[in-house]
C-alpha cells in the first residue's frame, strides 16, 4: 500500500486533497466491485459510435487500477461483459471482443510491473478463441503477482454463476463423494468463480442507474453500495477515492442492530 506522500502526489488537486483528509488507510475496503456503466451514453453525447465509448472506458479502467493500488485495495472486480450482453448488435459484440484482446495485450506489461494478478470470472469456454486465449495467457503470466487481484467479469452472470456452483455440487452428491448434509454457505462459496477471494465490501455503479444487473448476487449480500451519475469513461481516480471515503464513513451492521 502507498504511503501518505505517494497518495498525496497521486490524488492531486484541491478535490483529491479534500477527500484525503477523511481517508483512513486502516479502513480501506479489501474488495471493491465496479459496475462500469455509461460507455454507450458517453459516446452518444459526442455523436460517436458505441465502440468509441468502450475505448474511452478502457482508459478509465487503467485509472481505477492505479487508484485502487494507491488506496491499498487488495481486489478490484470490474463488470466488463455480462452473459446478457450477447444480445447487443453483432458489430458491437465483435468490436468489444477485439477490444478486450487489444487492451489486454497492450496493458499486460504494465499489469506485471504493478504486480497485479488477473483473474477471469465467467464462462470462458463460450468466448471467441482469441479473447479466451488472451485472457488465459494473462492469467498465467500474472498468477504469482500479489499486490492486487484484478477480477474481470467476462461473459458473467450472477444467476449463472450460482447455477454452475450448484450443478457441480449436485454432481458430487450424485457420485457419492459429497454428503448432502455437508452443503452449506461456505461450500457454495468455495464453488463460485470468486472462490478464495474476499466478498466485496463496496459496490460502485456509475451512470446513476440504481440496479445490480445480475452482478455477484451471492457475494454482495452485505456489501455497501455507492452510485454516481458520472459515466464510466469520465470516472477518475478522485471518484474512486470519494467512494472509499464515503464507505469509511458508514457503519456496517451485517444484520445486527448495533
Amino acid at each position: 500500500m502507498a504511503d501518505d506522500r505517494s497518495r498525496s502526489a497521486f490524488f492531486s488537486g484541491k478535490r483529491g486533497a479534500e477527500f484525503l483528509e477523511h481517508f483512513d488507510p486502516a479502513r480501506t475496503p479489501r474488495h471493491v466491485a465496479v459496475i462500469m456503466d455509461g460507455n454507450g451514453r458517453w459516446a452518444a453525447k459526442r455523436g460517436l459510435p458505441r465502440i468509441a465509448g468502450h475505448r474511452a472506458g478502457a482508459k478509465a479502467v487503467r485509472e481505477a487500477i492505479a487508484a485502487a493500488i494507491e488506496l491499498g485495495i487488495s481486489c478490484l472486480t470490474i463488470y466488463s461483459f455480462s452473459s446478457e450482453n450477447w444480445r447487443r448488435s453483432k458489430d458491437e459484440v465483435q468490436g468489444l471482443m477485439a477490444l478486450f484482446v487489444e487492451v489486454l495485450e497492450r496493458e499486460l506489461v504494465q499489469l506485471e510491473r504493478l504486480d497485479v494478478r488477473v483473474k477471469v470470472l465467467g464462462r470462458m469456454s463460450e468466448l471467441p478463441d482469441a479473447t479466451r486465449t488472451s485472457f488465459a495467457r494473462a492469467e498465467e503470466r500474472t498468477a504469482g503477482n500479489r499486490t492486487m487481484t484484478l477480477c474481470v467479469a467476462l461473459n458473467y452472470g450472477g444467476r449463472g454463476e450460482v447455477a454452475d456452483a450448484v450443478r457441480g455440487i449436485a454432481a458430487d452428491v450424485a457420485a457419492g463423494v459429497l454428503d448432502p448434509g455437508a452443503v452449506d454457505e461456505d461450500l457454495i462459496s468455495s464453488r463460485l468463480y470468486t472462490a478464495g477471494l474476499p466478498d466485496p465490501d463496496l459496490v460502485v455503479r456509475t451512470s446513476g442507474e440504481m440496479r445490480i444487473s445480475n452482478f455477484l448476487l451471492w457475494q454482495i449480500a452485505y456489501a455497501e453500495l455507492w452510485v454516481t451519475s458520472v459515466l464510466w469513461p469520465d470516472f477518475r481516480r478522485n471518484d474512486l477515492l470519494k467512494a472509499v471515503v464515503d464507505f469509511q464513513a458508514r457503519t456496517r451492521r451485517f444484520g445486527t442492530s448495533q
